[in-house]
């Protein structure tokens, strides 16, 4: 006897969509689509709502290329920041973990990712051409490179360091308070600060 289809489509396509969000298994998914089914429509729709405005009202900076309403961003458009130095990080969420120790006046660059041989991501797919323009102009006098101590963010750093090299400007690293194998977005604020505080250059 051929078995039944027991799960309606749009369930089992809402659950392989969750699945492909990171760090979210099938279990997880599931639990995620059989809570909003019991939901009610009004807590559905406002789910639905956000992710549309994450769509429509977000955009990249054109400066630092973090996330953003409007461009350039309020940290690159802030009187109060110090534009003679630069925090290069992978992701827009370690800019946040930075920003949330209070401790950091200098503007921001966010790769979007690190160089992975492995995952076919290189130089070109990253912002470092645009890293490297903005030090062009003259004006940045140092570069802390704040990229994950991991395999992927080590080799990024060098990558970065090495190109420059033709520019007289100071790169630095972020002490070794953040522990190897770790992503800085899940660093706690104290680690963050003594990182921040030790930086040495390379």
């Amino acid at each position: 006897m051929k078995p039944l289809k027991t799960v309606p489509e749009p369930v089992t396509r809402l659950i392989d969509e969750f699945s492909r969000l990171p760090g979210i298994g099938p279990k997880t998914a599931s639990r995620l689509t059989f809570f909003l089914l019991r939901a009610s429509d009004d807590q559905a729709t406002v789910l639905a709502d956000a992710l549309r405005d994450l769509r429509a009202r977000l955009r990249f900076c054109e400066v630092c290329f973090n996330i953003t309403e409007a461009s350039p961003c309020a940290v690159c458009s802030s009187d109060e920041r110090t534009p003679s130095m630069i925090c290069v990080v992978e992701e827009p969420l370690d800019v946040l973990a930075i920003e949330r120790t209070r401790q950091f006046a200098g503007l921001y660059h966010v790769l979007h990712g690190a160089i992975s041989p492995m995952e076919g991501i290189g130089p070109d797919d990253l912002k470092i051409r645009e890293l490297i323009e903005r030090v062009a102009g003259g004006q940045v006098r140092e570069v802390i490179l704040a990229t994950n101590p991991s395999l992927e963010g080590e080799n990024t750093a060098t990558f970065i360091r090495k190109k420059l090299s033709a520019f007289d400007v100071q790169v630095t690293r972020l002490a070794r308070g953040l522990p190897v194998g770790g992503d800085l977005e899940y660093a706690d604020e104290i680690t963050l600060i003594r990182a921040l505080e030790g930086r040495r250059e390379i």
